[in-house]
C-alpha cells in the first residue's frame, strides 16, 4: 500500500509529503492491517468512517485520511480532487486559542491543549476540524455531481418525450446508469452518517482528545505517586486526578457537539439524496409515458389490422357475388333483361358496405373499438412531477 501522503499538524502546516508503505504507516499510528485495507485505492472499499484508540479512518470516496488528536494524514494530496481539501485542512486547522509564538512551544503543551480543547464549548477538538473538512468535502463533491446529472438529465428526458428515437434511448440509459451508480455512493454516505449517529458509545470513540487525555492523568498519577513521599502530598494529587477523571468520564457520555456536527452534514447529505430520487421518479415517470404512447401505438396498430381485415371479408362477400354470375351459366332471365348485371354489381357493392359498417357498429358496440386516447400528454406529466 505505498503512495503519497501529505502530514499536517494542529497549526496546519505542511510537515511532509511521504511515500511510505503500510507497516510504516502502521507503527506511526498503532493500526491493524486490516483497518488499513480500508484506505487502499485498490480494493474498492466503500465509505467508511472508522473509529480505534489512536486514530479515526476515513474512506469517503476519493478522501482517505487517517485523523489523530494532533494531525492528519492525507492520502494523494497532488490529485485533483485532493488539492482543495488540503488548502482547507491548512485554513481551517490551525486553533483560535494558540498565537504564531505559541506555535513553537505546541509540542510541550500538545497534550494539556488537547484537554483544553476537548472540554472547551467554543473551540472544538482538532479532530472534529479535520473530519468537519472531509465531511463538507465530500458532501460538496456528492452535491455537485448530483447538479451535473439534473442539468443533463432533465433535458434528455424531456427530449425522449417529444421524439423517441433510439439515439435518446441511449443517452436515457447512460444517465440511468450513472445515476445508478452515483445514489449508491450516496446512500452509503448517509448511512454511515446515521449509524454514527444512532450509536453514542461510536460517536464517544472518535473523541480522540478525551482518550489523550485520560491518558496523560493516568500516567500523570502514577508518575506522582512514584516521585512523591509525603502522604499529604499524594492524597492532594490522588484526589486532583480522581476529580479529574471523574470530569473526563462523565464528558464521554456527552456527545452533543459531535452530533449536532454531523446532523448538520447528515441533512446536507440526505438532501442530495433527495436530489437524486426526485431524478429517479421522473426518469420513472418519463418511462411511464414511453410505455403508454407505445401501447397506444400498438393498439392502433391492432386497429388498422382489424379494420383491414373487415374490409378484405367484406370485399371477399363482393368478389363472391361478382364470381357466381360471372360463371358461365346459362340464365332464364338474361335473355330479357340486358341490363341486370349492373344492379347486380351496384346492390353487391352496396351490400358490402354496409355489412363492413354493421361489423364496425357491432365492434363499437361491445368496445372492442374506441375513440378514448389511452394515454396522458407528456404535458401532464411534467406537471404532474413538478406539483
Amino acid at each position: 500500500m505505498g503512495g503519497g501522503w501529505i502530514m499536517l499538524d494542529s497549526w496546519g502546516s505542511e510537515k511532509s509529503v511521504l511515500d511510505v508503505d503500510k507497516h510504516a504507516i502502521m507503527q506511526r499510528f498503532h493500526i491493524h492491517a486490516r483497518d488499513l485495507r480500508v484506505l487502499d485505492p485498490l480494493l474498492s472499499y466503500p465509505s467508511t468512517i472508522l473509529a480505534r484508540d489512536n486514530a479515526i479512518l476515513l474512506n469517503l470516496e476519493h478522501i482517505k485520511a487517517i485523523i489523530t488528536a494532533q494531525e492528519v494524514l492525507l492520502r494523494d494530496p497532488l490529485d485533483d480532487n485532493i488539492i482543495p481539501v488540503v488548502e482547507e485542512l491548512r485554513r481551517r486547522l490551525p486553533s483560535l486559542n494558540i498565537t504564531p509564538q505559541d506555535h513553537g512551544e505546541e509540542k510541550e503543551s500538545s497534550v494539556q491543549n488537547d484537554g483544553e480543547a476537548g472540554g472547551d464549548t467554543t473551540e472544538p477538538p482538532f479532530e472534529f476540524r479535520a473530519l468537519e473538512v472531509a465531511l463538507q468535502a465530500i458532501c460538496s463533491f456528492l452535491a455537485a455531481r448530483t447538479n451535473e446529472l439534473e442539468i443533463s438529465a432533465y433535458p434528455a428526458l424531456d427530449e425522449l418525450t417529444s421524439k423517441i428515437s433510439i439515439h435518446n434511448l441511449d443517452k436515457v440509459r447512460k444517465l440511468k446508469s450513472g445515476m445508478t451508480s452515483l445514489t449508491a455512493r450516496v446512500q452509503k454516505v448517509r448511512d454511515e452518517l446515521e449509524q454514527l449517529l444512532d450509536e453514542e458509545n461510536d460517536l464517544a470513540d472518535l473523541y480522540l482528545s478525551r482518550k489523550l487525555s485520560r491518558a496523560s492523568l493516568l500516567s500523570g498519577s502514577v508518575g506522582a505517586s512514584l516521585y512523591i513521599s509525603s502522604p499529604h502530598i499524594s492524597s492532594k494529587i490522588s484526589r486532583a486526578s480522581r476529580a479529574s477523571m471523574e470530569s473526563i468520564q462523565g464528558d464521554e457520555t456527552n456527545v452533543e457537539e459531535l452530533e449536532m456536527l454531523l446532523e448538520a452534514y447528515f441533512m446536507q447529505i440526505d438532501g442530495t439524496l433527495n436530489k437524486l430520487t426526485m431524478v429517479r421518479e421522473y426518469i420513472d415517470d418519463t418511462e411511464d409515458y414511453i410505455n403508454i404512447q407505445l401501447d397506444k401505438h400498438r393498439n392502433q396498430l391492432i386497429q388498422l389490422e382489424l379494420f383491414l381485415s373487415l374490409g378484405t371479408l367484406c370485399f371477399a362477400v363482393y368478389s363472391l357475388v361478382a364470381g357466381i354470375f360471372g360463371m358461365n351459366i346459362k340464365y332464364t332471365w338474361n335473355d330479357d333483361h340486358g341490363y341486370i348485371f349492373k344492379w347486380v354489381v351496384i346492390l353487391s357493392g352496396i351490400g358490402s358496405a354496409v355489412l363492413f359498417l354493421l361489423v364496425i357498429s357491432y365492434a363499437r358496440f361491445k368496445g372492442v373499438l374506441s375513440d378514448l386516447e389511452l394515454y396522458q400528454p407528456a404535458e401532464d406529466i411534467k406537471m404532474n412531477k413538478i406539483q
